[in-house]
């Protein structure tokens, strides 16, 4: 038995033990004395760090797996392509190695300059090889939830726009040889730019001089904590200005499809409402998004039969589901309080995610030489916006204090 199929039966077993905890210790009252609250909550925490631990090995199968594919096809018909030369998709392994070797020297000498011929960046900076591109995409989607769940584009000059048939025409009944009234289609525009993010690393001339770091590995992670987590919060609440336009934000965001009776709290028929509040079409696709507070909460709920509304999964790859539907965590979604846009359900295919091409990625020599430091600079462009608000919702905290 595999050990995440091994950790799932685990979790699950510890789910249903806190299950029947729960049931068997509620009063008359419905409520739980404080020494079993916090016996309860020990019991959900070893669920919760089950599931984290099961998500961290499924990240680390999948990437495993990806690495091990081949780039691409080998190239070998290119004129003028030096003898003998491996290639590892469109970079040359000459300009990856040439390119490192950059990172790491103070001088680049003709041979880097000649290499570099593969990939120029008009502002001064180098462009990623291909090879170390790919592998900061693959982190980025690790540490991005959003990204694996919107629709991703790439562009490469100027505004991507975006046509949307805002309303749509409608039949007629109509008597014998009476007029068929006109009913056209509405189509409106929507556009995506790119917004510039960016950050720095300063690593010792001493740790980049020990040919045992592994600086890819490093600067890849690093990269990659920094930028995913940047990007997941502007999807989520940013104001479009200087930055993308987040799927919760008032005006452009997502559409309001119930309005819970607390300012701290949901129940059970405002989830069901929630689902229902959202068309068809789009359930099919749909998912749910909370924080971890908001999940905590929603393990507790049940439906009218008296069954829990939270399943956990069972099935390698997949998530814990709610009414049949995916459930994921973002500490970027707001906790319920007053006001707030606790629980997000919707098709996220409808929030686009533009990358502009080329990610720039240099070496600053001088600038920290007086003590000792090389600085690593990485920026990307990059802009996200819903394209159709009715395609997801969210349940909104009430406004004012908790009754």
């Amino acid at each position: 038995m595999s050990k995440i199929l091994e950790l799932r039966e685990k979790r699950a077993k510890a789910w249903e033990a806190a299950k029947a905890f729960l049931d068997s210790r509620r009063g008359a009252d419905g409520l739980l004395s404080a020494e079993d609250v916090a016996a309860y909550e020990k019991m959900e925490a070893d669920v919760v760090n089950l599931g984290k631990e099961i998500d961290r090995l499924e990240r680390q199968q999948a990437l495993d797996a990806e690495l091990s594919k081949p780039v691409n096809d080998p190239i070998k018909d290119k004129p003028a392509a030096s003898a003998g030369e491996e290639k590892t998709g469109r970079a040359s392994a000459e300009y990856k190695r040439s390119f490192w070797n950059v990172m790491r020297s103070k001088m680049p000498g003709h041979e880097v300059l000649n290499a570099l011929q593969v990939g120029t960046d008009s502002e001064g900076g180098y462009l990623v090889p291909d090879e170390f591109e790919h592998t900061l995409v693959e982190a980025l989607e690790e540490q991005n939830l959003f990204r694996t769940l919107a629709h991703v584009i790439q562009t490469s000059s100027g505004d991507r726009k975006i046509p949307v048939v805002a309303s749509k025409g409608t039949a007629s009944w109509v008597d014998e040889e009476g007029a068929i009234p006109e009913s056209d289609d509405s189509i409106g525009q929507v556009s995506i730019g790119a917004y510039k993010l960016g950050t720095m690393i300063k690593i010792s001339e001493e740790l980049l001089g020990d040919s045992v770091f592994d600086l890819e590995s490093y600067i890849s992670r690093e990269f990659a904590r920094r930028i995913g987590n940047k990007e997941e919060e502007a999807f989520f609440t940013g104001d479009g200005k200087g930055k993308p336009l987040g799927i919760l934000a008032k005006t452009g965001g997502a559409e309001v499809g119930v309005t819970a009776a607390g300012a701290a709290a949901f129940t059970a028929d405002e989830l069901f409402d929630l689902f229902y509040s959202l068309k068809a079409p789009y359930r099919k696709s749909a998912v749910f998004l909370m924080n971890d507070t908001s999940v905590k909460a929603l393990r507790k709920l049940k439906d009218s039969n008296g069954q829990y509304l939270w399943q956990p999964s069972l099935t390698a790859a997949t998530p814990d589901t709610l009414m049949g539907r995916p459930v994921y965590t973002s500490s970027f979604m707001p906790a319920m309080e007053a006001g707030a846009k606790s629980v997000l359900f919707g098709d996220l295919s409808y929030y686009w995610v533009a990358d502009r091409q080329g990610r720039s990625f240099r070496r600053l020599g001088e600038l920290y030489a007086p003590t000792g430091q090389v600085g690593f600079l990485a920026t990307q462009r990059v802009d996200g916006k819903l394209v159709l608000p009715e395609a997801v919702k969210v349940l909104q905290q009430k406004s004012g204090s908790a009754a």
